[in-house]
């Protein structure tokens, strides 16, 4: 018997190599001596074969211990002992469809005759106003669909007809083949997975067992939804062909830009315009807010850019931590001199006089007469 090499030096590792780096040491050798890569060349195939025992042993952490402490006698009696089909669980992240083939259908895990292919799930953009947003609504949407054919019920075949069982794979829905040492099994070709085939094809669906509708489809908005939330609608999607399972219809939302409020999260933004007067000496005014008109009280001294809040007068949280705020932000109002009449240009100037402020345009010398003279 030839003595067995030792797994690290096989993998090009040290016996304090990582997980990370067995498996990055494994890839290399997969990719390198795979059988698809060396037809016909026996010594890659068994360095392969010895890089996947060694791959095996080491990957696992209680074999790699055994391993480490007893050498070859506690995990495999020595030699390479056939492959275990559990080791490809792992396998698929490492190679995955590189060499032309899935390992979801290797060793007969592929999906089983007669079982049917479930429907694809459905996506749909669903652009609603902020008020749907802030509240909740419902919409109906019509969404175009694959369902199952209600002349056949989905089976394909013409009334009286039955399908016949699929000669390329006897039925079985899977066609097994060998690759290198590997028996693989894949999905049928001839039947896609079904085990059998339709001969005299119903003629409302063509034998597909399916056709197209378009669907009207009531969804529920909750609110407090925001850009990018998206709703899953279970069971509305496309029906699945033999009796598969039903998809789901995601409905992915967009809110439209409002003309007056701004939406940060929760909560609501707005502009309140305000006159000189009402900023230097207060006021009480009324704003818009998502619930209705609220009263806002100024303070005298209001500053450009001053933020009041209205507490819980925003939008409801989805995540049910109640209602955010309504923020009013205040603007100065400032008027342009053609807009202002000569009595509103005389007082400002007045005031410039009295704040000792220099301005572009003084007070008109006629004026100044006719205040020298009563």
């Amino acid at each position: 018997m030839p003595a067995v090499r030792d797994y690290y030096e096989i993998l090009a590792i040290d016996r304090e190599a990582s997980q990370r780096e067995v498996k990055a040491a494994y890839r290399k050798l997969a990719v390198r001596f795979h059988p698809d890569r060396n037809p016909g060349d026996k010594q890659a195939e068994e360095k392969f074969k010895e890089a996947a025992e060694a791959y095996a042993v080491l990957s696992d952490t209680d074999k790699r211990a055994r391993y480490d402490r007893f050498g070859h006698r506690a995990v495999a009696g020595g030699g390479f002992s056939g492959f275990d089909p559990t080791v490809f669980g792992d396998f698929s992240d490492i190679l995955g469809d590189f060499f032309g083939f899935g390992f979801g259908d290797m060793f007969g895990r592929g999906r089983r005759a007669g079982t049917g292919q479930p429907g694809a799930d459905l996506r749909y953009e669903l652009h609603i106003e902020l008020e749907k947003a802030a509240f909740g609504a419902e919409e109906t949407l019509e969404i175009p669909r694959l369902e199952t054919c209600p002349d056949c019920s989905g089976s394909g075949s013409a009334a009286g007809a039955k399908a016949e069982s699929c000669q390329a794979c006897a039925g079985q829905g899977q066609v097994r083949f060998t690759q290198g040492f590997f028996t693989v099994a894949r999905t049928c070709p001839q039947c896609g997975g079904e085990g059998r085939v339709v001969t005299n094809p119903c003629g409302g669906c063509r034998g597909e067992g399916r056709v197209e509708r378009r669907r009207k489809i009531q969804v529920k908005i909750p609110a407090g939804v925001d850009n990018g939330t998206r709703l899953r609608l279970t069971g509305e999607g496309e029906h699945g062909r033999r009796g598969g399972p039903t998809g789901d219809l995601y409905v992915d939302i967009g809110v439209e830009p409002h003309e007056v409020f701004l939406r940060e999260g929760p909560h609501v933004l707005s502009e309140l315009e305000l006159a000189f007067p009402q900023a230097v000496l207060g006021a009480e005014v009324e704003v818009e807010t998502l619930h209705g008109s609220e009263k806002l009280s100024v303070p005298p001294g209001t500053r450009d850019g001053t933020r009041f809040q209205l507490k819980g007068k925003g939008i409801e949280q989805l995540n049910g931590f109640g209602k955010g705020d309504h923020v009013v932000v205040a603007r100065l109002s400032v008027p342009h001199p053609k807009n202002l009449t000569d009595e509103q240009l005389d007082l400002l100037r007045d005031l410039a006089e009295l704040e000792g402020v220099e301005v572009k345009e003084g007070r008109r010398v006629l004026d100044r007469v006719k205040d020298l003279f009563g």
